[in-house]
């Protein structure tokens, strides 16, 4: 059955960037209308060639151009607003982080949801995280020891290294250096603006 909460445009996706035009986060549509209707951000669009912000006020009236009519919008008793890929904070100026936080979920993320010994994909359910060096034996809690396992690899290699129970590791665990959550979503050409403004990924995308 398809989950309906995936088609509601308030659930869609929005680069957030902060006044200097540099990539914050991801988030949803709903928290971006509220940026804007509060006069916290301005829409980021290419025209033309070139980009241009809008308030909200104008972005509604710019909601209203037909070469938009095959993307999305919100729907209230009078108007129809088309949802926004790009806003920019109009006073934040902090940096992002440039590292990731070091947990379960983004080892998950770094990893594809796959287990690095026999590439197989799993539900989360179905995957643990495996110290390559084990712990007893002096292994650290890193980056770069610890990659996503199934439970059926993890079971096999026990407290071995991957060599003494016959395994290999698909690819050497190292600190990521990017958002790959970013990544799967640049594939969907609605979000193609964004490589605008997130150059190392679109960067890693072209090679």
């Amino acid at each position: 059955m398809e989950d309906k909460t995936n088609l509601n445009p308030l659930n869609s996706n929005v680069l957030l960037l902060n006044k200097y035009y540099i990539a914050l986060r991801v988030i949803s549509a709903r928290r971006a209308f509220l940026f804007l209707a509060k006069d916290y951000a301005e829409v980021i669009n290419k025209n033309n060639g070139r980009f241009e912000g809008y308030r909200f006020y104008h972005w509604i009236k710019e909601s209203g151009n037909d070469g938009y009519l095959d993307d999305e919008y919100i729907h209230t008793p009078t108007l129809r607003i088309l949802v926004p890929r790009v806003i920019r904070l109009l006073e934040y100026d902090k940096m992002p982080r440039r590292e990731w936080k070091f947990n379960r979920k983004n080892i998950m993320i770094r990893d594809n949801y796959q287990c690095q010994y026999c590439g197989k994909k799993y539900s989360l359910g179905f995957l643990t995280i495996d110290h390559i060096i084990p712990r007893s034996r002096g292994g650290t809690t890193s980056w770069v020891n610890v990659v996503t396992s199934c439970t059926k690899c993890n079971t096999k290699k026990g407290g071995r290294l991957p060599q003494e129970a016959g395994m290999n590791l698909i690819k050497k665990p190292q600190a990521p250096k990017f958002d790959h959550s970013l990544m799967r979503l640049l594939i969907n050409p609605k979000y193609s603006i964004w490589k605008e403004f997130i150059k190392d990924i679109s960067t890693k995308l072209s090679t």
